[in-house]
């Protein structure tokens, strides 16, 4: 007879062994206060896990629901334990398990738009928060919303039965306004430069297509109530939190003693700084390690551009020297060298006056990549560069030319993500990293054109640098760096550098 072990649920939680952490508070008294946009694995390592302390401490109306606006795999697996999933803090020699319960329920958007907007509209919903990635917010190559993109048509044409994040909040909050219901506030938590106030506008270009679809005009356009009444404070997040494996979840089954579908992988670090700005209320995030402040962006600039940066880099050239995971990469004597090299170009165009300890957090970033435990794979930070990159090392650059400064490294990793995507079908598996702009991506690097040329029509194609007067000169060093890379790999990159 095969015996059946069980698995994670508010009927076993108090079987799980001593030492592991559970919820101390009545899950049956939490009350919705948060909607999530986007329940992935980092939501579930970061906000629900400052949120499941709140609650702890007695908030108990910021309960979460979650809603994936794509697939249902996430609901599936955690349905059947009741939302609760183990959160696995780990560190080199170390693991501690944490079973989170701020998560009371979980919605698929494609099963059924009604149900999420019934959600998005319920009074009780205060703040809806989003970690949708950065593809998700659909922009054009230069910065505004993609009109043209079928998802963005299709909202615009069928605003009760929403597929994208703006159609969503966009009928939510009209909805809300007809009710007489407060709008929600809306906190971006994905990493995106300013992303309250990007999410702002490009929700109010929305909202303002959608008006002109619906005939709306005065006082009956939505765009003007979003821009006067709903709040987008901006936030920085960061955590690192590798893809779940078949193996982690072997692990943290022999450790509970019962199975868990989707165990979370993190680090001990984390952080959350926010704009503090909710009309509608907040749980007292700063009791449980949250700077609330009045200016995200030197925070945000920090990490986008220490951590992020660092990260690109370390994947785009780590995946061309064979490595499949941070730490590997990071022991490799050139890319460590490399990641110092980034960090003395990148720290220059942080503001002086914001107080920012980079000595510290370079450090800290050091020991965080170093981590053996968490085994993060290099091709899942590869993934949508094209998305990444104008945040994360393009605008370094431009300041960099702007400030009259020299620098090398930002654009090799440009470079490196070229070389790394033409790779791909040949040194590199053909799927081992994507990209939104995958096809015209693939067509442009099969033509094999002079360095130069494939440069500048990559730009053109991701808008990296838009109209900058120093759009040129970056085109032209990222080129010197792909020659290099595609005559000898990252051996002769490194060495032009002097590594």
């Amino acid at each position: 007879m095969v015996m059946t072990r069980s698995h994670l649920s508010d009927a076993t939680l108090q079987k799980l062994p001593a030492g592991t952490k559970i919820p101390v508070y009545d899950r049956g008294k939490v009350a919705p206060g948060i909607v999530h946009l986007g329940v992935g694995a980092f939501h579930r390592a970061h906000q629900a896990a400052y949120v499941d302390e709140c609650l702890a401490a007695g908030e108990t109306e910021w309960g979460i629901i979650g809603v994936s606006l794509r697939s249902p795999d996430t609901r599936d697996a955690l349905a059947p334990q009741d939302g609760l999933y183990t959160l696995a803090i780990r560190s080199s020699g170390e693991e501690e398990l944490r079973v989170i319960g701020s998560i009371q329920s979980m919605l698929v958007a494609p099963e059924d738009p009604g149900v999420v907007l019934a959600a998005l509209t319920d009074p009780r919903t205060r703040i809806v928060t989003l970690t949708i990635t950065e593809k998700a917010y659909l922009r054009a190559a230069g910065g505004g919303l993609d009109a043209a993109h079928p998802d963005i048509i299709h909202d615009l044409a069928n605003p009760q039965m929403p597929k994208t994040a703006h159609g969503f909040l966009s009928e939510a909050l009209a909805r809300r306004r007809t009710a007489g219901t407060p709008p929600f506030t809306v906190l971006c938590c994905d990493n995106l430069p300013a992303n309250g106030a990007t999410l702002h506008r490009l929700l109010t270009e929305f909202a303002a297509l959608r008006d002109a679809s619906l005939g709306s005009t005065g006082d009956a356009a939505l765009v003007g109530y979003i821009t006067d009444q709903v709040a987008f404070p901006s936030s920085m997040v960061d955590r690192i939190v590798p893809a779940t494996t078949d193996v982690d979840r072997a692990r943290v089954a022999g450790e509970l003693g019962i199975d868990d579908a989707w165990p979370v992988m993190t680090e001990p670090f984390r952080q959350w700084v926010v704009e503090d700005n909710f009309p509608a209320g907040r749980p007292a995030w700063e009791k449980f390690g949250v700077t609330m402040v009045g200016d995200v962006g030197p925070f945000e600039d920090m990490k986008l551009r220490l951590l992020n940066g660092a990260h690109s880099g370390i994947a785009y050239l780590g995946l061309l020297s064979g490595h499949d995971t941070v730490d590997r990469a990071f022991a490799d004597p050139a890319i460590r060298q490399f990641v110092d090299g980034l960090w003395a170009e990148a720290i220059p165009t942080l503001p002086e006056d914001a107080g920012l300890d980079t000595s510290t957090y370079t450090a800290e970033l050091a020991e965080r990549f170093s981590n053996t435990a968490l085994a993060h794979r290099t091709a899942q930070i590869a993934n949508d560069g094209s998305q990444k990159l104008p945040q994360r090392i393009i605008a370094s650059a431009i300041e960099c030319l702007e400030a009259g400064t020299e620098f090398v490294h930002l654009t090799l990793v440009v470079a490196a993500w070229i070389a790394a995507c033409a790779a791909r079908g040949k040194t590199l598996p053909e799927s081992h990293f994507t990209d939104p702009l995958d096809v015209a991506l693939t067509a442009l690097l099969d033509q094999q054109l002079p360095a130069n040329e494939t440069v500048t029509a990559v730009f053109d194609l991701a808008g990296f640098a838009g109209d900058h007067a120093e759009r040129q000169t970056l085109i032209e060093l990222t080129a010197v760096h792909l020659v290099h890379l595609r005559r000898d790999g990252p051996t002769l990159a490194f060495a032009a550098l002097g590594i």
